[in-house]
This record gives structure tokens, sequence and C-alpha cells, in this order.
């Protein structure tokens, strides 16, 4: 028997288009890029993307092992997306595969342009520079309460996970307690990413598990993580778990009540280099949430949070020493 939690990821989702350039450009340079690549983007819909790869490959070690009672887990994401017969919307379908459920996407059909990414990838430092295009209007609260009686009715047999991406924070605020009287015992997850977006600690405040990036931490004056997950903790009364990546020196944890803090370095492959940055810390929210849905505290002893960590850290750094996520899932398939 096969126990199922839906998870749904909501936040927006990208046509990214890359260039990849020796260095980033003066004003007014004119430079040649070495390759130009399109893909689907977006924070959720490349956190989806890996985490069905990895449920992929767990669903069939489960079945090589003929296990009767297994866990799985079903992928949902929620964004905004241009008309359904535009062809950006085919190419977001396209680049899914069949575990992830789109059936509950909003379709602007007045609108034919996907939001769009314009991103510049420097060779030289490793770095990328993001410039965002988005004329589609945001999901609103009374979208989000109609996708949740849609959800209810479908998935009421199995445990909910909702994931949202740290945007549209005032409605997203809305959302949330709106899931805590209509789903009270969903599990919630938010990333506090954009340093200054106003209303991200709110969310913060309201969610079960907290993912902040370097740069926010940065912003609010601290220089490494401990003290900066110390110092959420009383502003995060609801959090079981708070974690925060840190570029090139890994990432961290902090489990609440207890206090308990573990670290982990960045992956490293001898021989190989950074190759793509973009979407790492994407992958690494997909690493835990499969270490904290398959192998959580309660379903798993030997999944410490110190080894979740290092399961997420470790797939992140191999994402960022190749294009785009192709294949995670199968490098990660001895340690699933």
């Amino acid at each position: 028997m096969c126990a199922m939690t839906t998870l749904v990821a909501v936040g927006a989702c990208y046509v990214d288009l890359i260039l990849s350039v020796d260095h980033y450009p003066n004003e007014d340079e004119k430079l040649r890029a070495s390759r130009l690549t399109r893909r689907r983007g977006g924070n959720c819909p490349n956190t989806v993307e890996v985490l069905e790869q990895l449920i992929h490959i767990k669903e069939k070690q489960q079945e090589e092992k003929k296990e009767n009672d297994f866990e799985s887990l079903s992928p949902v994401l929620v964004t905004v997306l241009p008309a359904r017969s535009s062809p950006a919307v085919q190419f977001v379908r396209d680049s899914f595969g069949a575990r992830v459920d789109l059936t509950h996407c909003l379709y602007r059909e007045d609108f034919h342009e996907p939001a769009s990414s314009y991103i510049i990838s420097s060779q030289r430092t490793s770095s990328r520079t993001i410039v965002n295009y988005n004329e589609l209007p945001e999901m609103t609260h009374d979208e989000f309460n109609a996708l949740i009686d849609r959800l209810d009715v479908k998935h009421s047999g199995g445990g909910m996970w909702f994931h949202f991406e740290g945007r549209i924070p005032d409605v997203n605020l809305q959302n949330i307690k709106s899931l805590r009287n209509s789903l009270p015992a969903a599990t919630i997850s938010v990333e506090v990413e954009k340093p200054g977006r106003l209303g991200l600690q709110e969310l913060a405040a309201e969610a079960d598990v907290v993912f902040y990036a370097k740069g926010w931490a940065q912003n609010a004056g601290y220089t490494e993580p401990k003290a900066f997950l110390h110092a959420q903790a009383p502003l995060t009364p609801k959090a079981k778990v708070i974690f925060c990546t840190w570029g090139e020196h890994g990432a961290s944890a902090l489990e609440l009540p207890s206090q308990s803090y573990v670290s982990c370095p960045t992956y490293k492959k001898e021989g190989a280099s950074v190759v793509d940055t973009i979407g790492a810390g994407d992958t690494f929210i997909a690493g835990i949430l499969y270490a904290l849905n398959f192998h959580g505290s309660s379903k798993s002893e030997s999944w410490t949070l110190e080894r979740s960590l290092g399961f997420a850290t470790e797939l992140a750094g191999r994402k960022v020493i190749q294009e785009g996520f192709g294949g995670l899932g199968e490098q990660m398939a001895g340690k699933l």
C-alpha cells in the first residue's frame, strides 16, 4: 500500500534565456556570447523538476525491493501562465515529466508572453546577472482558495505539504492563514530570499519550515549563518526547522525548539569546476523536501537533520558543476 503525500509548490514560472559570456559587459560595451540557452526556470518549477527525479528513482528502488508499504510524493505546481494555446505553455509542459501535476495552473488567456528572465552568465566569475520581465497578473487570494477547495476533494486521503516561493507576500500571507484554517494538518514551507522585499519575515513567522538565502542574511547584517539562524528562531515561532544556504560555504540548519545547530560544507568533486549556478538554491530545497518527506525524523532514525542537510548540499553541489538539472536524481541514487 502506498501512502501518498501531495506537495503543492506555489510560485512563478519563467522562460529563461541565458547568454554565456567571458565576462560581464561594461556599459555600452559590445560583447559576443559563447552560448545561448533557452530553458524553463522559476524557483518552484526548478525545485519540482529536481524533486520529480528523486521521486522517480526512489519509487523504482521501492518497486525493485518489492516493498508492500512505501511512501511517495505527488508534486503539484501552481503557477500563472499565459494563454493555453501559446507556444510558451507547451514549452513549459514539455519541461516536466508525467509525475508533475500541472492541472491547477492558472492561465491568463489575454496574454501570450510568458514571464521571462534574461540571464548573463559570466564564465570569468561564475556569477550571473538576471533581468526579469513579467506582465502576467499575479494569482489572487480568491483564486488560491478555489484551488484549495479542489485539492481538498481530490487529495483528502493523504498528507499535504505547501511550499511557497517568497513573492507577493501580502497575498501569500492570506493564503497561508487560509490553509491553517482549512487544512490544519498541512505542512507549510516558505523561501525567504530577496533582500529588502517587504512581508517575507511575516511569511516566515507562519511557516513550519523556512529556507533563508545568504543574501537575505547579509542584508540583515550577518556575516555567517549560525548567528543569523539563532537570531531568526524567536521570529519563526511555528517553525520546526530553519535553513540557510551560504553559497560556496555550504548550508546550515537550526532545529526548533531544541536550538540544535548543524552545518555542512559545499560538496566538491575532484577535477570539477563551477559551470552553472542558476537554480542551485532551488536544487537544495528539492533535496530537503525529499529528505523531510521520505525520511523525516518520525520515519527514519538514520536520517538525522545532519544527514538531510548533507544530502541536499551534495545535490546542489552536483548541480553547479553541470548545465541545467538533468540526471541529478541518477547521480544521487545510491543515497536515497
